[in-house]
């Protein structure tokens, strides 16, 4: 086969064109063979029956059979027409020497006197004739019983010259219109995608932002096609945008621990820091260091969830035991900044199956966030946990007022809980709240809306929980509330329908 998809098509296109000339030209040949051979029955019938009243004519003056045959038989020398004789035994004889033998020349016996008889007999050297007989006598009457004309069929013969002549019509008419139609689909097809091919060449050194997207032309299938690529060419540049703005975001966050590290061990090294100062910068090395490897480690952990390589290890959870030990863990913090820190809600908390250490560090890392977003406070951070129903997450959460009514806004990632219902655990602070426009990105890595909300933490936070909550098959969402504040929440199932990797 081709390579090229137009060669292709050209090579269809000749292969259904001589399907069609042999299908075309193999019943116009039956069909002009079988006209062919109905008008030599009917020439053969023209002479047979004048022939046959000739013969009864010459009988009814007086002459006897023998003299009306030979005068039969000199009448139709020099013709292409042999002149036969049934006789009343059955019996095929010719008239003349020059008559060939017929084999299975055999006359209906039903057909009465005057009556026409035909068909198609073959010579011993496999010549076919075609004859007619006309019956003189009934069936069991003495004499000869009918005579016979006979000619070569023909009919297949020309039954193909006709045909030949008309095949270089046919091949013609099919060329000129056959061809042009050939051409069109083939460049409707190869057109379009040798655009992509060349947009596909082209797409690792060009940004896809500056590419003009590619006309929709084409059969469904191309244009489908089409549509797919440009979907991946704005997903690439999306990721590529996001790569940039990561990269910035990890020089940004690592550039501020290595210039403490560098000044620390500069000063260490020349013997400026001594006594004190070399134990504070000591103090501050460790410190620093121990800032990357954590940014480290959760860029690592986020990896390492979206991979699917860290498996969950569902079990029973009472939430208000971990929403109570997390407010103890992180209450000496908020306490030192005038921070108050509580579970709200006025219903026990309910129970779902889940990973014990995901939903812990979901918990600390949104309380991490609202008491960051606080600052030095004072201000006010609430913990809440509740039941919803199979009904969609986003309506339930625009309707709770436990910790203040909606604001500004809300956005979400993932997907809601399935029919089994879930729970929603909210973090709300009434800190500055999102910016406008920065709640569709909350959730992505390094991106901190407002230095407001960004404190000394890595920009990960939130990222990872909701990496933690997509794994568990749940969601996350977060919104302004009035009259100040922001809240986060994160819809978990009942039971934990963990994520394919």
């Amino acid at each position: 086969m081709p390579r090229s998809l137009s060669r292709r098509i050209a090579l269809a296109f000749i292969g259904l064109s001589l399907a069609i000339w042999l299908a075309v030209g193999g019943t116009l040949f039956l069909v002009l063979r079988g006209l062919h051979g109905e008008a030599t029955i009917a020439r053969l019938t023209d002479v047979a029956v004048p022939l046959v009243a000739q013969v009864r004519l010459s009988l009814a003056n007086g002459t006897d059979v023998r003299s009306a045959l030979a005068a039969l038989r000199d009448e139709m020398a020099g013709t292409d027409l042999g002149i036969y004789l049934e006789l009343a035994d059955g019996r095929i004889v010719g008239l003349g020497a020059e008559a060939v033998t017929l084999d299975g020349l055999t006359l209906d016996p039903a057909v009465a006197r005057g009556g026409i008889d035909s068909g198609i007999a073959r010579s011993p050297d496999g010549s076919a004739y075609a004859w007619v007989a006309s019956v003189l006598r009934n069936p069991g009457a003495r004499g000869p019983r009918a005579v016979i004309v006979a000619a070569p069929d023909r009919s297949g013969a020309e039954a193909l010259r006709d045909l030949l002549a008309a095949v270089p019509a046919v091949i013609l008419v099919t060329l000129l219109v056959g061809a042009p139609i050939s051409w069109l689909l083939s460049r409707s097809v190869t057109e379009p995608l040798r655009r992509l091919a060349a947009a596909t060449t082209d797409l690792p050194a060009a940004p896809s932002m500056t590419v003009a997207p590619l006309p929709l032309e084409g059969p469904a299938e191309v244009r489908e096609l089409t549509e797919r690529f440009e979907a991946m060419r704005a997903e690439l540049g999306e990721t590529r945008r996001r790569e940039a703005e990561l990269l910035a975001n990890l020089r940004h966050d690592l550039r501020t621990p290595l210039t403490v590290i560098s000044g620390f061990a500069q000063a260490l090294g020349d013997g400026t820091a001594r006594g004190e100062h070399a134990t504070r910068a000591a103090r501050a090395i460790a410190e620093e260091a121990g800032r990357i490897d954590a940014l480290i480690d959760e860029l690592g952990a986020i990896e390492r969830l979206r991979a699917g390589r860290d498996g969950l290890r569902p079990e029973r959870l009472e939430l208000g035991e971990l929403l109570a030990g997390v407010v103890e863990r992180f209450r000496p913090a908020a306490d030192a900044r005038g921070i108050e820190l509580a579970i709200a809600g006025a219903n026990p908390p309910p129970s779902l199956t889940a990973d014990r250490t995901a939903v812990e560090r979901i918990l600390a890392n949104l309380v991490s966030n609202a008491l960051a977003a606080l600052g030095s406070g004072p201000g006010h951070v609430w913990l809440e946990a509740r039941s919803l129903p199979a009904a969609s997450a986003a309506t339930a959460l625009a309707s709770s007022t436990s910790a203040g009514s909606a604001g500004a806004g809300s956005a979400g990632a993932g997907s809601t809980a399935g029919a089994g219902g879930s729970v929603a655990i909210s973090v709300t602070d009434d800190g500055p709240g999102f910016p406008p426009g920065t709640l569709d990105r909350v959730f992505d890595r390094f991106y901190r809306a407002d230095p407001a909300r960004s404190g000394p933490g890595s920009g990960l936070g939130l990222a990872i929980v909701r990496e933690l909550a997509l794994t568990h098959g749940g969601s996350v969402h977060a919104e302004n509330v009035a009259p100040r504040g922001a809240r986060v929440s994160v819809i978990l199932p009942f039971v934990a329908a963990p994520r394919l990797a």
